[in-house]
């Protein structure tokens, strides 16, 4: 994991969120308070401004001051949540470094986890988690099996859908959302969605 790659992905999120916005912003009116796409913009924007600053650090520090704009910029719950997942990365690769696919994954794991504690929130709830854990819980297995490439990119792009789409027939139990009971049963979480999208942006870059 290079600063330039990390760079590079904060650019092609930032586009692929604005570009997704009706989508996003529509499902987040069906079960959510209707700013989680003001916040992911706002957040997605400030980082994307911070290339200059960013440019000559390593990735372990790249990975930090982006987990303390979000934590600065981010209102609402995603902003701790995101923090709190960028901010484990950075500890991580600054401690193990990403010189191999499975020193990858537990940087992944390891904010994946992080989101976990913080949001106390597990898998099955309706949240940004029905896609984090299967995808970090198949990238760590994959790594570990030697998976790379376009084989690994795939699986993990297939994964993060699959996690999204599973949200749409749960009954949220954290979040707006969770004031909604059954109502929310038959729409796809907006942050499942948001994560989704940034995991196929990043996995697409890194096809190229």
């Amino acid at each position: 994991m290079k600063t330039e790659f990390i760079l590079q992905a904060v650019q092609a999120v930032n586009h692929a969120i604005l570009a997704h916005e009706s989508e996003i912003e529509s499902l987040d009116r069906e079960i959510g308070d209707g700013d989680h796409f003001i916040n992911i913009k706002r957040g997605s924007r400030a980082i994307a401004e911070m290339r200059d600053e960013l440019a000559d650090l390593p990735p372990d520090m790249v990975l930090q001051r982006i987990g303390m704009k979000l934590l600065s910029t981010v209102g609402g719950a995603s902003g701790p949540l995101l923090a709190s997942f960028f901010l484990a990365l950075a500890k991580t690769v600054k401690e193990r470094g990403t010189a191999t696919l499975p020193d990858k994954a537990a940087a992944f794991a390891a904010g994946v986890e992080a989101v976990k504690s913080r949001g106390k929130a597990d898998i099955g709830e309706k949240t940004l988690l029905d896609v984090l854990i299967p995808v970090s819980q198949a990238f760590t297995r994959l790594a570990a099996e030697g998976v790379e490439g376009a084989a690994l990119l795939n699986e993990l792009k297939r994964v993060a859908e699959a996690g999204m789409l599973s949200t749409r027939d749960m009954i949220a139990t954290k979040g707006r959302a969770a004031f909604l009971g059954e109502r929310a049963v038959g729409h796809i979480d907006p942050g499942a969605k948001t994560c989704q999208l940034v995991i196929q942006t990043v996995c697409d870059l890194a096809l190229h």
